[in-house]
């Protein structure tokens, strides 16, 4: 049986479809929060550090599904945003983790929720890329 058996038009596995637009969902959820946050007052690096990430990631994830076809350009984009998702979650936890106020700590939960997923979409682009020998995480067994 082939691996790109349950693959989509596009390349994408189900799973790997599946975490992309969580990790999408997760960072619109991010941006609309951090953005509403901002324009109530909230101010700081932190604060728009969090909000460009997540415009960043709402932005340039429908194009990974378009570039499935170059893998090394995805697993590279993966990885950096992997990375910037885990210094935003850092920074929300460390500046907001004890604040009363739930939407605040809905958008450490959503950043938190980004990041785990995206770090799904970089373990499974690896493992399917590198690990099995393809270059493309097109083959059979």
């Amino acid at each position: 049986m082939a691996w790109g058996s349950t693959r989509s038009r596009a390349g994408h596995s189900t799973f790997a479809l599946a975490c992309s637009a969580l990790v999408w969902a997760s960072a619109v959820i991010v941006m609309g929060i951090m953005a509403y946050l901002i324009s109530e007052g909230w101010r700081g690096s932190h604060a728009i550090y969090i909000l460009v990430i997540s415009v960043l990631t709402t932005l340039f994830i429908p194009v990974t599904f378009f570039l499935r076809t170059h893998f090394s350009y995805v697993v590279l984009f993966n990885i950096v945003l992997g990375h910037l998702w885990i210094v935003a979650v850092a920074f929300a936890a460390s500046d907001w983790v004890h604040s009363w106020s739930n939407i605040v700590l809905a958008a450490v939960a959503f950043c938190f929720i980004a990041f785990f997923f995206q770090l799904f979409n970089i373990l499974y682009d690896w493992h399917h890329g590198f690990y099995r020998g393809g270059t493309h995480g097109t083959h059979a067994v």
